[in-house]
Parts: C-alpha cells; sequence; structure tokens
C-alpha cells in the first residue's frame, strides 16, 4: 500500500521513519519490498555513484533520470527528489523544478534551509520535505552544527519557520542529539536524523555507505549493515579468473 503523506506525518512520536538513499530500480525494488518508509533520491549521487568530490556539480538531468529509476522500482515508498544545488534559487526556478521532479516519478520533493521557498513550493500543491544543519550544498563548515548556544538557536528557529511554510518533515543532519531532540519537541512534523542521534522521529542513511560499497567517506554516524564491497571484489576476481583459465563458459553455458 502506498505510503502517503498523512501516514508520515501520523509516525511523529508513534512509530520510527525508515529512510534510505536509492538511485537505481533494483535497489529501489529491494528496499521496496521490505517495507522501506521513504526513499530519497539523493544528490549524494554526485559522490557515491558518479564520482564527483561533492554534491555541487549534480544536475538536474542527474537527478531526474535517477529519480524515474527509482519510481519504476518502488511503488509502496514515499519518494522524495532531492533538489540539487541552484535548482530552487528563486521562487520561478523552483516551482519549475519541481514540477519537473513530480513528473519524473518523485512524491515531493527537498531543500536544504529557504523557509520562503518551500513555502512557495508547498502553496503550489507540491509537498516539500525540509532539511537543517549539515547541509552539503551551502555548508562551508562540515563539522558538526549547533553546538553553541547561538547557532543551536537558529536552527530551532529555522524548524519553526519551516514547519510554518508547510513542511511535512525536516531532515536534521550532523547535530548534538540533544539538540535534535529539543527540535523533534519543539515542532510538530516528523524529524529525520542523519548524525543527529536517537532522539529523532526517523533516520536515514546513504545506502552505498551503509551497504560498504563506498569506501570515501565514513562518518561517525554510519553504521554498515553489510560488506558488499569486499564480496563484489572476490566475485570480480573470480570472473575475471575463470575467463583467463578458460573456466568460463563450461558446455552448460554454451547453446547448442
Amino acid at each position: 500500500m502506498k505510503t502517503t503523506i498523512s501516514k508520515i506525518k501520523s509516525m511523529k512520536g508513534k512509530d520510527k521513519i525508515a529512510m534510505l538513499t536509492a538511485y537505481d530500480y533494483s535497489a529501489a525494488k529491494y528496499m521496496d519490498s521490505e517495507g522501506i518508509d521513504i526513499i530519497l533520491v539523493g544528490d549524494s549521487i554526485g559522490m557515491v555513484v558518479l564520482g564527483y568530490e561533492n554534491t555541487l556539480s549534480v544536475t538536474m538531468e542527474d537527478m531526474l533520470r535517477h529519480t524515474g529509476a527509482v519510481a519504476r522500482g518502488a511503488k509502496n515508498a514515499l519518494i522524495v527528489g532531492d533538489m540539487p544545488a541552484n535548482s530552487y534559487n528563486d521562487k520561478k526556478t523552483a516551482l519549475s523544478n519541481a514540477e519537473a521532479f513530480i513528473k519524473s516519478g518523485a512524491d515531493t520533493v527537498k531543500i536544504e534551509n529557504k523557509p520562503e521557498i518551500a513555502k512557495f513550493i508547498v502553496d503550489n500543491k507540491i509537498e516539500v520535505m525540509g532539511h537543517i544543519g549539515l547541509t552539503p550544498q551551502t555548508c562551508t563548515n562540515f563539522k558538526v552544527q549547533g553546538k553553541d548556544q547561538e547557532t543551536a538557536d537558529k536552527l530551532i528557529k529555522l524548524a519553526k519557520e519551516l514547519e510554518e511554510a508547510g513542511c511535512y518533515s525536516i531532515v536534521l543532519e550532523c547535530v548534538p542529539m540533544q539538540l535534535a531532540k529539543k527540535i523533534t519537541e519543539s515542532i510538530s512534523i516528523p524529524t529525520i536524523g542523519i548524525g543527529a542521534g536517537p532522539y529523532c522521529d526517523g533516520q536515514v542513511l546513504v545506502v552505498n555507505d551503509m551497504l560498504g560499497i563506498y569506501d570515501g567517506f565514513s562518518p561517525k554516524f554510519l553504521k554498515k549493515y553489510a560488506e558488499l564491497g569486499n564480496e563484489m571484489k572476490t566475485a570480480f576476481k573470480n570472473y575475471i579468473n575463470d575467463v583467463k583459465e578458460e573456466k568460463f563458459p563450461e558446455d552448460r553455458h554454451s547453446f547448442h
């Protein structure tokens, strides 16, 4: 049964929300079969799939192609399209790009900060997930955010502004767990943490990180649920050896 915005909002304080990123049909299909609540087609694709140094080189074309792939694989999870850098600098551009995400298969979009942009998109009938704390598209200090009172107060204020703008949930990235708890208790919409401790209403991880198939980044908050990178290397090595030693293909792999 398709996950709705109403269901996600109703889970606050009751059931934890499980969210993962996905970028392709197969991964999305497997996640969906196991009951994932939300799939984020994240701009993290820039690093873990496209090989960029950061997310800033990701384009709308990149995001729309992969959003379509995920949408074809997942029929039940709520699909969120992560609007890439410079795709929502002004209201007109933001709405046009948000509409493109919906046409490609997303149910909602996600933006970093910018309550005024979020409100404009929501007012035009597209649901928005907010994102505060460490926001990779604009952050210049890639450390835990909100560790002092001034910045903590700013994050609390921003969360409330995004709620007032009509966001149905907010991602909290790399903030102290005590602050995440305070933000979660201060707003009526769900918070989804990544490096924000256990008190958020849900959690999200980058799929390539949690499966052990990306070795470029291993933050403290990451829990690896598999080491598929090692298994892949073993499989590739065995295949190469079989081809070189003429062990593959065998008769049973051939047509007569």
